[in-house]
Parts: structure tokens; sequence; C-alpha cells
């Protein structure tokens, strides 16, 4: 009776807050990625890696309803994708802004909740607090009344943080926010988004060219590479003999300084989909050996 109690005690399975199935996407005659099946658990870090051009960003703007999938169906929070998800919250790349412009710290962060509207618009009480909690809890308070144009690289992208996370979505999409950053502050910038879908149960879906800053955070990778694509561990899927497998020529993944480089492969993409190899999966996962 008490093995029955015990396992009935077990939690249900969670519903993945992204599912993607025999998921498409094309322009004109060229396969961006096919077939590809992905769910993505609440609160898990997903990388998604490749070379450029490969469709990385593509599959951000399709998880956004930016993009229309070629094939195939996509879900976020259990709904098809569509724009203005609210469920979702975006972090784009580090771009500066205007030293001119006239936005304060707490403006960006505001329009995370009230779209395009800033400036001298009045906030109710529980705008104006919610935005003091996302500046507290990303600890951008010091120099929330700055324009947003003169803080530094770092401090912006943590002002971006706070205001993706305005709507407490379930779903963080992350296009390259490290990028143009010291690895200084891609390393504040990576715990702090780990922080943050930790204390929120999010998911976080991270495209990068370099997984060394948020590796410690990983659960998965989707490495995206001339229409085909892994997913699995960093451990199964950063691998001499995985990548190579997908890039269809030599690759070196090498450990320097306890940092994960890979040698090759950048510039040349074949189509090996159909290579036999007893490690590999026909829809790209890495099975256990």
């Amino acid at each position: 009776m008490a093995k029955e109690s015990d396992a009935s005690a077990q939690p249900a399975p969670r519903e993945p807050v992204i599912r993607l199935r025999d998921a498409e996407l094309r322009f004109g005659p060229r396969v961006l990625w096919h077939d590809l099946d992905l769910d993505v658990a609440p609160g898990e870090f997903l990388a998604v890696l490749g070379p450029n051009g490969t469709g990385k960003t593509s599959l951000l703007k399709v998880l956004l309803g930016q993009n229309t999938l070629s094939a195939g169906t996509a879900e976020v929070d259990g709904r098809e994708v569509h724009k203005g998800n609210p469920a979702i919250g975006y972090i784009p790349q580090q771009r500066g802004i205007d030293p001119h412009t006239p936005m304060r710290g707490r403006d960006l962060v505001r329009m995370g909740i009230d779209g395009h509207r800033w400036g001298m618009g009045l906030l109710s009480r529980g705008r104006k607090k919610k935005v003091e909690e996302l500046l507290a809890s990303v600890g951008a308070t010091d120099y929330a009344d700055a324009p947003a144009g003169t803080v530094s690289g770092g401090e912006l992208q943590r002002l971006r943080v706070a205001q993706s996370l305005a709507n407490d979505p379930a779903v963080l999409l992350c296009d390259e926010p490290l990028l143009s950053l010291d690895l200084h502050h891609q390393q504040v910038v990576a715990a702090l988004l780990h922080e943050q879908r930790v204390k929120r149960d999010a998911a976080v879906v991270f495209v990068t060219h370099e997984i060394n800053p948020i590796l410690p955070y990983v659960d998965r990778v989707l490495y995206i590479v001339g229409g085909h694509f892994l997913i699995g561990t960093p451990s199964e899927v950063m691998t001499t003999e995985s990548l190579s497998r997908l890039y269809g020529s030599p690759v070196e993944v090498v450990r320097v300084g306890g940092r994960l480089v890979v040698v090759g492969g950048e510039e040349e993409c074949v189509d090996h989909h159909n290579l036999p190899d007893d490690s590999f999966d026909l829809d790209g996962t890495v099975a256990n050996r």
C-alpha cells in the first residue's frame, strides 16, 4: 500500500510551454530546418546554436508569430503562436540607444507594461510599483532615472531583461543578448537570466554563437547546421563526433582554459541526414548509447 501511495503522490508531468511538431521553415527553395519536433518544459534553459544564416533567429520569429511555418505546428503556452503573446518576454541583441533620446531607464522598463507609450503619461500606483519591482529584480534601481542612451551595454541589457519580465512571461526568448558585451557583463547578464528563470519558472530559449557564458545554466542544446539539427544535453551535442556528423565535415571540439571551442566546419555544411550512425536518431536527437 505504501508503494501505491508513493506512486500516487508523484506530480503529474507538466505540459511543455513550447511545442513544435514536424516544423519546417523555408524561404523559397532554401530550407532552414525541417522535421523539427521540440518540447521545452517550464523552467528549462535551451541554447540554440549554429553558424550564421541557419535559422536560429528565424525560430524565435516563428515563436513570436512574425514568421509562418512552411509546414508543421508551433504552440506557446498551450496556444497556437501569434503576435503580441503576453506569455512571451523578448530580449534583443545589445544595441545602443541615442544618448539624446529623452527616455530614462525606467521608461524603457515601463514599455514592457504599456507597449510603445512612454514619457509624460501618468502611471497608476500599481504600474509604478510594478516598474520599481522590476528594476529592483535586475539590480537597475540606481540608474533607473539616467537617460537610457547613456548607460553601459551591460546596464542596458539589465533594463531589457526587466522589460521582458513585465508580464510575468512563461517563456523568455533571447536573441544573442550578450553580443558586443565584454566577458564580465556577459557573465553578469547570463547569471541574471538564470536567476530570473529559476525564480519565475520561465523557460529560456537563448540564441547565441557563444555557449561558454551560459554553459553552466544550459539544460539542452538545439544545434542547427545546413537545414539539419541535433538536440541533446551539452555533453551529448558539444562533442567532436556529434558536430562532425552534423556539419558533414571534420570538426573538433576542444576545451581551452575551461572554455569549449569548436574548430572547423563553419564553411562546409553538406547533406548528411541519411548517413548511417547508431548514435543518432533520424529526428536529430542524440540517442543514448
